[in-house]
């Protein structure tokens, strides 16, 4: 008896120590425009769900994407676009973005997961610097100026979105709501077989699973997800630019990955937060900046392979 309540225990400690945490991020998260200005939280929540989008496909399938920013990108060009010409209200401009990135996701998806590791990485790159010379040439992006001056607009006819607390309340809500697919579909029995790839894919093959299908499914919620962060950050700044959608934006969110906590829940979150606040400290810096975001990973590497988050959950024995 004892034996068999073992594994119970075990996932009831890990369920509680998950929930206490995401309560203490919850409530984090509503008190903090009492001490910090609300764009710049609603810029590092927009990233967090950015990274946590990213994570899902390194994290819990094992492959790495070097081209995500071509879904954040153009989910927010979308989204803008939608929003100032089409004159969509902001819940269907961010739909009609996050649309577009599962769009994208799957037409890149299926063109990049018959390759693995280092191929893998290569070709969404490629795929990605196409799609950002295109937003150079295509009319509709305006090239280098962006599309700016978007209208936030009504959320639902009726609330407000030019005002900064409604704003924050809308995009926290985003987060959150993101945040908590993103767990249940890591932690359902399609999460499962997601892990099983990540550890052995000739194994999961041998079970009977299709798992072109499985890493199609992931990569497209991934991009999904990446397409709702960049849908929601062209609103919280009123722009859609180039560089959202360039490759340093995909090296960011690598980062921000890395620096959390590769494959952990919080990590992240965690990791978008410290670099997003690490930019806006540092931006006298001009470019030496993304010196600086250089030694951090460098630093991680070496010395916090699990990142902050994966550390931390380590030490005090918990699963985060």
């Amino acid at each position: 008896m004892q034996r068999a309540a073992g594994p119970s225990v075990t996932r009831a400690g890990r369920l509680q120590s998950e929930v206490i945490a995401f309560l203490v991020m919850a409530v984090v998260l509503i008190v903090a425009p009492m001490f910090a200005y609300p764009v710049f939280l609603m810029k590092a929540l927009c990233f967090a769900l950015f990274a946590c989008a990213f994570n899902l496909l390194i994290g819990y399938v094992g492959l790495l994407s070097f081209g995500h920013a071509l879904f954040f990108g153009w989910a927010s060009y979308v989204c803008a676009h939608a929003a100032k010409v089409w004159g969509f209200p902001p819940e269907l401009a961010i739909a009609s973005g996050t649309v577009a990135a599962a769009g994208l996701g799957t037409i890149v998806g299926a063109l990049a997961i018959r390759r693995q590791g280092i191929y893998f990485a290569m070709i969404t790159l490629a795929l990605a610097q196409m799609m950002y010379f295109f937003a150079i040439q295509a009319p509709f992006t305006h090239g280098e100026d962006g599309i700016q001056a978007v209208p936030r607009g009504k959320l639902f006819g009726f609330i407000d979105l030019a005002d900064q607390t409604n704003m924050y309340v809308t995009v926290l809500i985003i987060f959150l709501g993101g945040f908590l697919l993103i767990y249940r579909i890591i932690n359902s029995p399609f999460g499962e077989v997601l892990k099983a790839i990540r550890e052995n894919e000739t194994r999961a093959i041998s079970l009977g699973y299709r798992t072109e299908r499985f890493k199609l499914l992931a990569f497209v919620l991934s991009a999904t997800f990446a397409g709702v962060a960049g849908s929601t950050k062209a609103l919280v700044f009123q722009l859609a630019s180039l560089t959202d959608v360039d490759w340093p934006m995909s090296g960011e969110v690598i980062l921000m990955t890395l620096v959390g906590g590769l494959g952990t829940l919080f990590g992240p979150v965690v990791g978008a937060f410290f670099i997003v606040t690490l930019e806006n400290y540092l931006t006298t810096m001009g470019q030496w900046v993304f010196v600086v975001q250089g030694v951090i990973f460098v630093v991680c590497v070496l010395l916090f392979r699990r990142g902050i988050v994966g550390e931390l959950a380590q030490r005090l024995r918990i699963k985060l």
